[in-house]
């Protein structure tokens, strides 16, 4: 089994994003790509010589076969062991969860998350720290730095490994060992859930699921936790069938995308509970009869009941959000008497905050929410956890929240992404906003009086690093909030997100239509911005 060193060249546009570094499938595939991202992963790590990684992806088109090329350059490079799932699936939040229960160095996630999937879809890959969590920026940087310098990769010339088979198997000197990938994921759920509980709301109260794996990884995670675990009957299982393009559908789980779903909770006697998850398993999107839950009222939610789970009935020490996501946590964090954090958008922003026991909950808009039993927003939990609270408190997700909105008040929330601008034409309208930052302090539109517009940075409570530029905020005097920010998840031109906030506390107010209360916020931002002069965009391409 020699080890071969194959020159090569850098490719210029290897710079990881905030999830790793993600193309479409055929730009992996091009001459050296991955092998060249890998090695500058390997040669980024300190004294990885001997070290145990984590390996593993979402099964989408490519997975198995670069998997097979990362394990060849993991051996020629020295790795001690690699652990890998079986077929090479892993979801995001297990890989997490296999990293932290067997003290692994890191792992390395193939995934482009919620993008489309299939040979003309997208592909990425990621490195996560020892924490579980994604790496830091100074982690990425040095990544791409060593990408850009690269002149050779090595890599070990010898025969597949047998991924459909558990098992340990030696590549020259390097362990690989091909596990169960959901055996200590669904391992950590039984800790933190009453399982018992949750299968008794199916069984004895009659209780209707409906949860939607987009043909994605929470497939055969679905079946192992809802079908054989907590014995729902099959037909609960929407588009459980993993597949190497998602079915040909868009792996998001929002009202657009999760289309099946979303016709069943809105018909004609639909289920009690509706739930979807996303490519690689980390975003969720939670529905009741006839009703939608946002991301933050689901956070909300979680931490004010969280006395109620067998996993945080010692309490919670503090909450953190995304500053693009609305600040229905906030209030629950003030009754509670714990901290809030708002930080950039991004989940390695919450990890500090997590190692540091400085919070419990966190969440984002992007329909992602996790708690420190992992470093990675984690759908299934989101999941498990409404089904808890729904099994002790034997209310309808509706009457959950309406509660909830009795008690704190109901934050009028919703987002317009405008997708596939090109690059230049957005950053351009972005620029001009920040322009005119320092003349929208005090002004007045209408109903809407500007007290704060700036350019969000954030300095991080644990290390005290700086991070600038991470969206645009115009708060108003009476709490409401236009947020402008340009997502970094996309493999091709450029999402401008636009987030709509205002606050009703009156009860009377409450059953009000979203998009009516934020009609008048949704104009300011499209003519503040001048999306459709600029941009050329008269609608969004997706409401949520």
């Amino acid at each position: 089994m020699p080890i071969n060193k194959i020159p090569t060249t850098p490719y210029l546009d290897q710079r990881p994003g905030t999830s790793g570094l993600r193309k479409k499938v055929k730009h992996f595939q091009q001459p050296h790509y991955l092998a060249n991202f890998i090695q500058s992963i390997l040669d980024a790590l300190d004294s990885s010589t001997g070290k145990t990684l984590v390996l593993g992806g979402d099964g989408r088109y490519y997975n198995q076969e670069a998997i097979q090329i990362i394990l060849k350059i993991a051996a020629a490079n020295q790795i001690g062991r690699i652990i890998v799932g079986q077929n090479g699936l892993f979801s995001t939040p297990a890989v997490s969860c296999v990293i932290r229960n067997r003290q692994a160095f890191g792992g390395i996630i193939l995934s482009a998350s919620h993008n489309p999937a299939g040979i003309n879809g997208d592909f990425g890959v990621k490195y996560n720290a020892s924490n579980g969590g994604p790496a830091p920026e100074s982690l990425t940087e040095a990544i791409y730095q060593k990408s850009q310098q690269i002149q050779q990769y090595y890599i070990l010339e010898s025969e597949d490994i047998p991924l459909d088979q558990l098992g340990i198997y030696i590549l020259w000197e390097m362990t690989v060992e091909v596990v169960d990938p959901i055996a200590d994921y669904l391992a950590l759920m039984e800790s933190l859930f009453d399982f018992d509980r949750i299968k008794d709301l199916f069984h004895q109260q009659g209780f209707q699921l409906c949860f939607d794996a987009m043909h994605a990884i929470t497939g055969p995670y679905a079946q192992a936790i809802f079908q054989h675990r907590l014995g729902v009957q099959p037909g609960a299982l929407l588009n459980h069938i993993l597949l190497p393009d998602f079915g040909g559908g868009h792996p998001d789980p929002n009202l657009v995308y999760a289309k099946t779903l979303v016709e069943k909770m809105y018909g004609g006697n639909p289920p009690d509970f509706g739930a979807a998850s996303d490519g690689d398993g980390d975003r969720n999107m939670i529905l009741g009869q006839q009703f939608f839950v946002t991301p933050a009222d689901s956070l909300a939610v979680l931490a004010a009941n969280a006395h109620l789970v067998p996993g945080y009935q010692k309490g919670l020490v503090g909450i953190a959000r995304s500053m693009p996501t609305s600040q229905a946590p906030d209030r629950v964090a003030e009754k509670l008497d714990i901290p809030c954090y708002e930080t950039p958008t991004g989940w390695k922003f919450f990890g500090n905050l997590l190692d540091a026991g400085k919070i419990t909950l966190c969440g984002e808009e992007s329909f992602g929410t996790g708690a420190n039993h992992i470093r990675e927003k984690d759908g299934l939990w989101a999941v498990l956890f409404w089904l808890n609270l729904l099994a002790v408190k034997k209310q309808s997700v509706a009457a959950m929240v309406k509660n909830h909105w009795a008690e704190y008040g109901r934050h009028f929330y919703s987002r317009y992404d405008y997708d596939d601008l090109p690059l230049e034409t957005a950053q351009t309208l972005m620029e001009d906003l920040n322009k005119q930052l320092s003349t929208l302090g005090g002004k007045q539109f209408g109903n809407y009086k500007i007290y704060t517009a700036d350019d969000f940075a954030y300095q991080d409570s644990v290390d005290h690093t700086i991070t600038s530029h991470q969206g645009i905020r115009l708060c108003f005097e009476d709490g409401s909030r236009i947020i402008y920010r340009l997502s970094g998840t996309g493999t091709q031109g450029a999402t401008l997100r636009v987030y709509l906030e205002t606050f009703a506390l009156d009860p009377a107010q409450h059953n009000q239509d979203s998009q009516q209360v934020l009609s008048i916020l949704a104009s300011l931002a499209q003519n503040l911005a001048q999306i459709k002069e600029k941009a050329g965009c008269d609608q969004p391409s997706v409401i949520t």
